[in-house]
């Protein structure tokens, strides 16, 4: 419940936040019954994010398991179906957890669910694969014959890391029986084969987004309302993005950090413009239209900001 509630207003904020998500093999998103879905991780939990949004059902998530030290982080990202893994840099006393969450996945797949793995195992600002670790390999193999599994493999990739306003290219490959992964009766040899097949298949899917700007007709035509949008909006962002920068400084974490930061506390800002706003015109049904246009000023602020970076037309 708490996760399909938070997805509808997330595919919301990914609407201002990305000024566009392009997906190919869309058609793939329909596929049923229990899905692996193997992907790079260029982006930290944005990627998770940005993935989860694009399917109808729930996704389960490998995430990495120091995430969840803290209770009250432990607590937000199971009700968010993010499953702990983790890796020898983060103590070779947790590796024994692993077991528990490759009986999870079994658990979500065995349920006819989606269980969503960074194949890499480590996130960096890049689109560059890393070598591939054998977490992916191993659920396939534990759920080779289970009815109707097949492994997704898929490239995601952003224009850039560090801006608000950012551009997503999603491309999912054909599913993948685990008899075409896994030929092998050896668990290692098949693991190895496996880990060939998907490099080749993500690799050659990670396409990054072409940027597309503004003609500069439309981007005078958009100022009118672009300026103010960029005033109203300036107390919230500057700060925020000031405070996350500090905060996740030297890490991969900036975007996805400013993301959910902003997905909590804009509805907040936007309600105490409303409230201000009533206070000085009075009519409640003003209110209500502010709350709506506010956010829409947002995000043809953000596609006219993000028209000056690119190459003008």
């Amino acid at each position: 419940m708490f996760y399909s509630l938070v997805k509808i207003w997330v595919r919301l904020a990914l609407r201002i936040f990305c000024t566009k998500t392009t997906v190919t093999g869309r058609e793939s998103l329909a596929i049923a019954g229990p899905m692996l879905l193997v992907a790079n991780h260029p982006n930290s939990f944005l990627d998770a994010i940005v993935i989860g949004a694009q399917f109808d059902r729930p996704v389960h998530f490998l995430a990495r398991g120091d995430a969840f030290h803290k209770p009250w982080h432990n607590t937000l990202l199971r009700l968010l179906n993010m499953i702990p893994i983790y890796r020898l840099r983060e103590g070779k006393e947790n590796l024994h957890l692993n077991e528990r969450a490759f009986r999870q996945s079994k658990e979500v797949l065995t349920g006819g669910g989606i269980v969503l793995i960074f194949i890499e195992g480590i996130c960096l600002n890049t689109h560059q694969l890393q070598p591939f670790k054998k977490g992916a390999g191993r659920i396939t193999w534990e759920n080779r014959n289970l009815p109707g599994f097949s492994v997704l493999p898929m490239g995601i990739a952003f224009d850039h890391f560090r801006r608000f306003g950012k551009e997503v290219h999603l491309h999912f490959a054909k599913p993948l029986l685990p008899k075409t992964l896994l030929p092998y009766e050896e668990e290692a040899r098949s693991l190895i084969c496996f880990n060939k097949i998907v490099y080749d298949e993500i690799n050659q899917r990670i396409e990054l987004p072409n940027n597309k700007c503004l003609t500069w007709a439309e981007k005078i035509s958009c100022a009118c309302i672009a300026l103010p949008a960029c005033c109203i909006h300036a107390p919230l962002y500057y700060p925020v993005k000031k405070l996350v920068q500090q905060k996740t400084r030297g890490t991969v974490f900036y975007d996805s950090v400013l993301f959910g930061v902003l997905l909590f506390i804009y509805p907040l800002y936007v309600l105490l413009l409303c409230y201000l706003l009533l206070l000085m015109t009075g009519p409640l049904s003003l209110a209500w239209l502010i709350f709506l246009l506010i956010p829409f000023s947002a995000w043809i602020a953000v596609r006219w900001r993000k028209s000056f970076y690119a190459q003008t037309r």
